[in-house]
């Protein structure tokens, strides 16, 4: 048995074929849709990518307790847990966070691994002279970004090229062997979007504004044909995507893999591309645009093909899937729920699910309704529970250690204390408490009024908090108690 998983970072449901979307070319997708099942109700649990990440390996919610960070001296690692018990497991990956302090646990999990260059802000390529760019560009831009670009001019040498190459070279190596779990992970589409121009092409449009590929996190304050634009930029890359996972479609057809490899598509969350007058995420509430997020599961044991799954299930519920998959028991840790039932006939495996970023909104849905419980006055106090005091960049500043306490164990730490760190970490909007109804609302432009529902998702909010051992100040800060 086998497993390969396809991972993309900011991966938009509403611009894939198979969710609705008909002006955005994603004819590979639709094909996986096709040969697979896809799920309508799938949800992120910790933001952002590292956060994710953590739960890709842990199989339950951090937020509560961690903002970004690596993986914990006592978390159950899902590859290292299949490592353990003898399935080879490999990452291919352009994901840069990997290699930066605040994700350096996580890639040395796996058997082995392989990484290109270049995404985003990668430190990759060393030039002394100030790098060529335009003169006049819209959004975010960066010196290590504009000194890259010039390495990633043809196609194949983009990292989500080189990615997939070196995800199909492992498939194409090691096909006829059994019992491995292969991770092939672009950053891809996340902003920048610097797609090549064959899938530029795609979008043909009348623009002549100053050079616009990424938005940055704030309102949107440009004119409608600059949001526009870059929405078509966004729009090529995610061309792309689908270009390259219609590789790996091909492949696992001319190498008969379907008979027993499973195969998971998925990502870590999305991204607002004006919806709510906001670009990106993090900043803004976490809207279904950020939080929803597509998800496809071929499972060779069950052969279902074509069909939708109604089911709620989180990030938080691939790991387990995995294991169970390999036959491995799954760690009384892990809070998802392998969905190989699910799969095969809706099983539903939850009423409600949380979501959320550290020190942010605390988010729960149950399919319906999305409740997101605002901080009750001034959003204190707040505090990191961690044995890995690491940032996405550095390490802690040497300052927050001067008054820092032991924590008595939580009940996954496996009896370890960890530091309490008091963390000001300043969120830059208001946090308003909001009650969304997705069925009469689902694009969550007005928030309901209504008691008897709000009293209905704060039950399934302490519950779940209760299960994941939220320290108790996260209760404070929410205005809320616990055993309510």
């Amino acid at each position: 048995m086998k497993v390969i998983m396809v991972m993309y970072d900011s991966l938009n449901r509403r611009m894939l074929s198979p969710y609705g979307c008909d002006w955005v070319k994603t004819p590979n997708f639709q094909r996986l849709a096709d040969r697979g099942v896809t799920f309508d109700n799938s949800y992120v649990g910790s933001m952002p990518c590292m956060p994710a990440r953590r739960e890709i390996h842990t199989g339950r919610y951090n937020f509560l307790h961690r903002s970004w960070g690596p993986i914990e001296p006592f978390d159950d690692s899902m590859p290292e847990l299949l490592k353990y018990y003898g399935i080879y497991t490999h990452l291919v990956s352009d994901h840069g966070h990997y290699w930066e302090e605040g994700g350096c646990t996580y890639h040395t999990r796996y058997s082995s691994w392989e990484i290109s260059r270049g995404q985003e802000n990668d430190p990759w390529k060393g030039v002394v002279a100030e790098p060529e760019k335009p003169d006049e560009i819209l959004g975010r831009s960066t010196r290590i970004n504009w000194a890259n670009r010039p390495y990633m001019a043809k196609e194949e040498e983009t990292p989500q090229a080189k990615t997939f190459a070196m995800g199909m070279d492992f498939i194409k190596t090691n096909y006829e062997q059994d019992n491995w779990f292969l991770q092939i992970e672009t950053f891809d589409p996340h902003e920048p979007f610097t797609a090549p121009q064959r899938f530029r092409d795609l979008y043909p449009h009348d623009y002549d504004g100053p050079f616009f590929d990424w938005p940055a996190y704030k309102p949107v304050d440009e004119t409608p044909e600059q949001a526009q634009h870059v929405r078509y930029e966004s729009a090529a890359l995610h061309s792309m995507c689908d270009e390259y996972l219609g590789k790996v479609l091909d492949l696992m057809d001319e190498l008969d893999l379907w008979k027993d490899t499973m195969l998971i598509v998925n990502t870590d969350h999305g991204f607002l591309l004006g919806e709510h007058n906001w670009w990106a995420k993090m900043i803004p509430p976490i809207y279904n645009e950020i939080a929803h997020t597509p998800l496809f599961i071929w499972d060779p044991r069950s052969n279902k093909q074509g069909e939708r799954r109604a089911s709620l299930v989180q990030t938080i519920d691939l790991p387990p899937t995995i294991l169970e998959f390999f036959g491995i028991d799954i760690p009384k840790d892990m809070q998802g729920r392998p969905l190989k039932d699910t799969v095969a006939s809706d099983t539903p495996i939850r009423e409600a699910g949380l979501f959320g970023l550290h020190g942010a909104h605390v988010n729960v849905t149950d399919g319906r309704y999305v409740y997101m419980r605002g901080p009750a006055d001034d959003n204190e106090p707040r505090y990191e529970y961690t044995l890995m005091p690491t940032n996405m960049l550095h390490t802690f500043p040497a300052r927050v250690f001067k008054d820092v306490e032991l924590q008595e164990p939580f009940s996954f730490t496996k009896e370890c204390k960890t530091m309490k760190i008091k963390r000001r970490l300043p969120h830059p909007e208001k946090l308003d408490t909001m009650l969304f109804d997705l069925d009469k609302d689902p694009k969550q432009e007005n928030p309901i009024n209504d008691p008897e529902a709000e009293e209905m998702m704060i039950k399934h909010l302490i519950r779940l908090m209760e299960e994941t051992d939220a320290p108790p100040e996260q209760y404070h800060r929410l205005g809320v108690k616990k055993g309510e």
